[in-house]
């Protein structure tokens, strides 16, 4: 998995690549952690280059959320696809996470 981090208009996006499996989950919490630290609390996560997520990668999402909502910050998800999306929807989080088909849209829904 490799993660590269951007900002547009003070909201950071994370572009994760590869598979997010029990391994390399805790990265992405890490990664949110440092972000918290930095009191940057706004967070898109793109998701549309991950092949695969396991639960343990859905954990850390479901964490990373609720430490982001801890400082009245927010994380949305774009970019699901395929087998990823099959598995958000088999785990009925599409309602829990905020997702969106792009990154503009997700942009939007922070101001």
């Amino acid at each position: 998995m490799e993660i590269s981090q951007r900002e547009k208009d003070a909201i950071t996006i994370l572009d994760i690549q590869g598979e997010i499996d029990l391994y390399n989950a805790p990265e992405i919490k890490d990664i949110i952690q440092k972000l918290i630290e930095a009191q940057k609390y706004n967070v898109i996560i793109n998701l549309e280059k991950v092949s695969y997520i396991d639960s343990s990668g859905i954990g850390a999402l479901i964490s990373s959320l609720s430490n982001l909502k801890k400082y009245q910050g927010g994380l949305k998800i774009i970019n699901v696809y395929a087998s990823v999306k099959k598995v958000f929807e088999l785990t009925k989080l599409t309602s829990f996470f905020e997702i969106y088909e792009s990154e503009g849209e997700a942009l939007a829904k922070f101001k």
